[in-house]
Parts: C-alpha cells; structure tokens; sequence
C-alpha cells in the first residue's frame, strides 16, 4: 500500500489534481498545508512569515503525523492509501523530504512551464491582495522563476515519476491512475 504524495512549485495544480485523483481512486484526499493548518491554528503563510523554520517544523510535523497514523487495517486491499498535496517548497526542507523517501511513499511532480505559474500566482496575488511572502522581493517574479526551476528538478529527483500540469486535473488524474497501474 502506497500513499502517494503530489510534489512540484507553486501553483502547479496539485491540490486540484490531487482532489480529482483520490476521487478517481476513491481514496482520502489531503491537502498538506491544510493539515498544517487545521494542526497549528495558523495558515502556511502566517507560520512563514513566522520564520521560514517555524513553518518548515510544522510541515515537517504535519507530514510525520500523516504517515505516522496510516492504518492499513482501515485501507483494505487498496493499493493506494490516499492522495496528499505537498506544498510547492517541501523540497527545499531536507526534514520532510526525508520523509517522503520512505517506503509506502510515492512521489509524483507535476510540471508546468515557469510562465503559466507565474501567471497563476500574479492570478491570486490579484485576488488575495498578497504575493507569497518568500516572494516579498525586489523582483517577484525573477524570485520565482529561479526558485521553480531549482524546486521542479528537486521535486523530479525525489518522485517516482513525472507529469505535466498541462490540461485538466481530471485529464492529469488519469495520467497519473494510468502510470500507477504501469508500475
């Protein structure tokens, strides 16, 4: 039994990607930085703005705690546990990345063009009011097309496979069921 574990930058698609896979697979579907979240009190940006090692011990923390309480007797037969969305900078916490070399893990990054993120995020940064604050920089958007770059070839050496974000979460869902049932 595996737990397969979405990776990849920012605004990639995996947590709706991964909502429509765990659909597919029928299996839980869980969003790391909520689990953050629902276990701190605090948002993922808020722990960050905190210190970038007060949040990466909560992500740390979050991710231990899931892979610590899987029950297999509650999973029966499936092959797969669930689905979890990373946050897109997990690769850059050696703690957590640990983790996720474990057995009964799977990796899987999901990629898209260093542009179409950044158009998601300035897409958000319009509606919230807020970039990300490890985007607080001079100029966001070379920050973030070093730190996509640099985070999509960590996440691709820790992943068992990789797809492209490109479509939709339903389409990239199947690609991901399809390559699962190939291994």
């Amino acid at each position: 039994m595996e737990t397969v574990v979405l990776t990849g930058p920012k605004h990639v698609g995996k947590s709706q990607t991964g909502a429509a896979l765990a659909e597919l697979l029928r299996v839980p579907f869980i969003d790391l930085d909520s689990r953050i979240e629902s276990r701190t009190g605090k948002s993922p940006r808020t722990l960050y703005r905190e210190g970038p090692d007060v949040f990466r011990n909560a992500e740390t923390e979050a991710l231990r705690s899931l892979i610590e309480t899987i029950d297999a007797e509650k999973y029966g037969k499936r092959s797969i546990r669930e689905v979890v969305a990373a946050g897109g900078g997990i690769v850059d916490n050696e703690a957590a990345s640990a983790l996720l070399q474990q057995e009964g893990i799977l990796v899987v990054s999901i990629e898209v063009p260093v542009e179409t993120a950044w158009e998601r995020i300035r897409a958000e940064a319009e509606r919230t009011g807020e970039l990300p604050a490890f985007l607080n920089t001079e100029n966001p958007q070379e920050t973030h097309a070093a730190l996509h770059r640099r985070r999509a070839a960590a996440a691709r050496k820790l992943a068992g496979f990789t797809v492209s974000g490109a479509g939709t979460p339903q389409a990239i869902a199947w690609e991901i069921a399809r390559a699962i049932n190939k291994r």
